[in-house]
């Protein structure tokens, strides 16, 4: 069965990356520092921040001094958009099986799975980095 709401580690480090780097905006942080804080392999969040600077979410900076920041700011991100940066548009399903199997009939879990991938959908759209309690 699929799950009404996949989130991989790769984009739970990216959520979580964007909330670390919305505590200091002003702070560089590098991939070492980052991965310390969320106790993760450096390669994968070095993947994972890579695709956030490919869609401008974080500016990046080589070098000695290198690191990360925000790439706007944090009241003007949304957690939808870091999802959508790692995983791809959230989809939104309508059953739990792969391959639905009612063949048009009424689906055991009524509109359950639909009405929850909505609520889903417009929770993360409607929630900015800014609005979360960023205390450890």
């Amino acid at each position: 069965m699929q799950s009404v709401l996949k989130i991989s580690e790769a984009a739970s480090l990216g959520l979580h990356s964007m909330m670390v780097l919305a505590r200091d905006p002003a702070r560089k942080l590098s991939v070492g520092e980052l991965s310390k804080i969320l106790r993760s392999s450096e390669a994968h969040l070095a993947k994972v921040l890579q695709r956030l600077a490919k869609v401008r979410l974080v500016k990046s900076t080589r070098g000695p001094r290198g690191g990360f920041l925000l790439g706007r700011p944090a009241a003007k991100i949304n957690l939808l958009e870091v999802y959508e940066a790692i995983e791809g548009p959230l989809a939104m399903t309508k059953c739990l099986l792969p391959k639905p199997i009612c063949c048009g009939g009424k689906c055991v879990f009524g509109d359950v799975i639909k009405n929850v991938n909505r609520q889903i959908s417009e929770h993360l759209a409607m929630t900015k980095l800014s609005s979360q309690n960023l205390e450890e």
